[in-house]
């Protein structure tokens, strides 16, 4: 059952596609000060589930989130807020209920932090509609959820397959490089992304004909080797006379304005910018219809960054800025003066002030930035797809976003951010997948080996271990880290083996993927939604269901040559050194310490089920998924889903195959 109340003068986020009735009683469970606050007392072994691409465990007890996108490299423990606000939370133990804040603006969660017994969710300005849901169990409370938020985004098929990216692809002798090392080294490739490095100027839609003087041609050749180009498009239009996006977007009225009507101006990779109003209709379908531009080239996926939107500095901040540092440096520097310094230069980027300063043309009304802020990135991402449905409507194409709020689900994917090649980031990514799936985001997936910092060996090999399970599947790092392109490591064959491994599962995560955008249900769930009864299950914090039939529990720690893993029931476990080198063993309930070197992947099959395994492929294109075989225990079966892997719509080509 769900009952939706509404508080102060909410804006129309259109995160909720279907019409809920607005409820007269009281609101359950929570009690409201009538001001943007409601609390919750929270029982001793309430666990917290939900907040999507958030920090921390997937219990959500014990800190306070801020639901406000925001462009943070830094996904340290005491982080806050990320690049998503996904306010859907599930409060399991002595009651069990959802509950949807949908809220434009900022909204913090304490959650037991202030207090170990109270939750308190604070909505600023309290204007917001908040949905509460209850049901059977946390299963069915989110069928219901996704069910009134609206069907998930379906990439095209090779979108499965493994990508490799980099900031620092300058030219297309790198990209041909990189196409020509991972063919030498014999690892499956499906995309190859370009960064900024491919634009003039870091101007969108536009791209540098020195470095890359044919990228028709260049995708062209990319597709006869089963390979897809990916470029990245910024949310910043930079200001150049000539230039046509800036131009248009002056004489349309389509740039976000400040508060004497001016278009506002704030600075990213170009320099001086403005910012297209993607909450104003007619400005969407203009940026959107701009994807054309390389879609003419032969381009079928892209990736939005920098839609937070973020904001590296504004011309009167900078100014002040500048001007308080020359004082402070004009004289001796001593400690308080120093720190002043740091912080006022670290200030700069992402100044939650700044998003005051900016306005959005809400049919004709001026509406501060701030006020919508959570909403930015997907009315990008909307932008995108939408146009795409007409540029090209015989096939889908892949779209995925840094920033996102819930219902920016529906129009494409999002990637966990830019991270670290930290051993912890792994564990966190892992976290944020069932939180994410709650929310109707499934096709995700970090950054792996880790965008910023250094990746080693090791690392690389184990978050390979831990990726291949998810949806999106990409090699992605920072310019001016150490080069992490498989072929370069001393054990590329071990790289290369879990690459074909994960080849060979795609008849089976493609298969989980299209039930649960059909079903509206989850991917990946904690072990504690399948096994409600198990207490030790609902502590589990480092494995996780897939689909129906497995259980991950990736090696996440330094020189660990093993971890201890726990089994809510009897399973399978698969240890697999290649596609066609592995070894099974049936294993009780309870805990088990189990070994894993690196060139090894274990995984499990639950018990008396068993999943579709394919033969590998050089890439998706190659794969033929009419015929698996199934792995797993004997006389069992499995359900298999399966599409051309083009249609727009899932259903038009769905097939649904009893595999025995």
């Amino acid at each position: 059952m769900i009952k939706k109340y509404i508080y102060g003068n909410p804006f129309p986020t259109e995160a909720v596609v279907k019409e809920i009735k607005v409820s007269e009683d009281k609101m359950p469970f929570f009690e409201t000060d009538g001001r943007g606050r409601f609390t919750f007392n929270l029982a001793e072994h309430d666990i917290v589930y939900g907040l999507g691409e958030q920090i921390r465990g997937i219990n959500k007890r014990g800190w306070q989130y801020v639901s406000w996108n925001y462009d943070n490299p830094n996904h340290h423990e005491d982080t806050r807020s990320l690049y998503g606000a996904h306010n859907f939370i599930i409060v399991s133990g002595k009651e069990t209920f959802g509950a949807f804040f949908d809220c434009a603006g900022k909204i913090e969660f304490d959650i037991g932090y202030t207090q170990r017994s109270e939750m308190k969710i604070t909505a600023a300005g309290n204007d917001l509609s908040v949905y509460i849901i209850t049901g059977e169990n946390e299963k069915d409370i989110v069928k219901q959820f996704r069910n009134i938020i609206g069907r998930s985004y379906v990439p095209p098929l090779w979108a499965f397959g493994y990508g490799q990216s980099r900031w620092g692809y300058r030219n297309e002798d790198d990209i041909r490089e990189v196409a020509k090392q991972y063919k030498a080294a014999g690892i499956p490739i499906d995309s190859i992304y370009l960064d900024i490095d491919y634009m003039e100027r870091y101007k969108d839609f536009t791209v540098d004909s020195e470095r890359f003087p044919d990228l028709k041609k260049l995708a062209d050749d990319m597709k006869t080797q089963g390979i897809h180009l990916v470029p990245i498009i910024d949310a910043g239009v930079k200001i150049e006379e000539g230039y046509d996006v800036y131009e248009e977007g002056v004489q349309h009225n389509y740039f976000c304005k400040n508060a004497e009507g001016e278009d506002f101006v704030g600075a990213v990779w170009p320099g001086r910018v403005h910012f297209p109003d993607f909450l104003q209709p007619e400005a969407r379908k203009w940026f959107g219809r701009k994807y054309s531009v390389l879609t003419d080239m032969g381009i079928e996926g892209f990736w939005n960054d920098m839609n937070e939107p973020a904001i590296f500095y504004t011309e009167d901040r900078l100014a002040d800025t500048c001007a308080e540092i020359e004082k402070l440096t004009s004289g001796n520097m001593g400690i308080n003066e120093y720190f002043t310094f740091t912080g006022m230069v670290a200030g700069l980027n992402g100044n939650t002030g700044d998003y005051d300063k900016f306005y959005h043309n809400i049919n004709g009304k001026m509406v501060k930035h701030s006020d919508v802020h959570n909403l930015y990135g997907m009315n990008m991402t909307r932008s995108a797809f939408e146009a795409l449905q007409e540029i090209c409507p015989e096939k889908r194409t892949l779209f995925f976003s840094r920033s996102s709020y819930i219902g920016a689900h529906r129009y494409g994917g999002i990637w966990q951010g830019d991270n670290k090649s930290w051993w912890s980031h792994i564990l966190q990514s892992m976290q944020q997948l069932p939180a994410l799936n709650m929310a109707g985001f499934l096709f995700t997936g970090s950054d792996t080996g880790g965008f910023g910092c250094d990746v080693t060996e090791d690392l690389m090999l184990r978050w390979l271990q831990y990726s291949l399970f998810t949806p999106l599947f990409r090699n992605h790092s920072a310019d001016g880290t150490r080069r992490q392109e498989l072929y370069r490591f001393d054990n590329v064959s071990a790289a290369a083996e879990m690459i074909k491994i994960r080849y060979s599962l795609i008849p089976y995560l493609y298969s989980e993927y299209l039930k649960a955008v059909l079903n509206d249900e989850m991917m990946f769930k904690p072990l504690a939604f399948d096994f409600s009864d198990d207490d030790m299950a609902k502590q589990v914090e480092d494995q996780l269901l897939l689909g129906n039939e497995l259980m991950i529990a990736p090696v996440y720690k330094q020189n660990a040559r093993g971890r201890y893993v726990y089994l809510p029931e009897e399973m399978m476990m698969v240890r697999m050194k290649s596609r066609n080198d592995f070894q099974t063993q049936i294993l009780e309930k309870g805990h088990h310490y189990i070994n894993s070197e690196l060139d090894e992947l274990v995984f499990f099959i639950r018990n008396k089920k068993a999943i579709p395994f394919d033969r590998t492929a050089e890439s998706t294109e190659n794969t033929d998924i009419s015929q698996p075989e199934l792995l797993g225990y004997p006389d069992s079966s499995y359900v298999m889903y399966s599409d051309n892997g083009i249609s727009p719509k899932p259903e038009d080509s769905l097939k649904v195959t009893a595999l025995h």
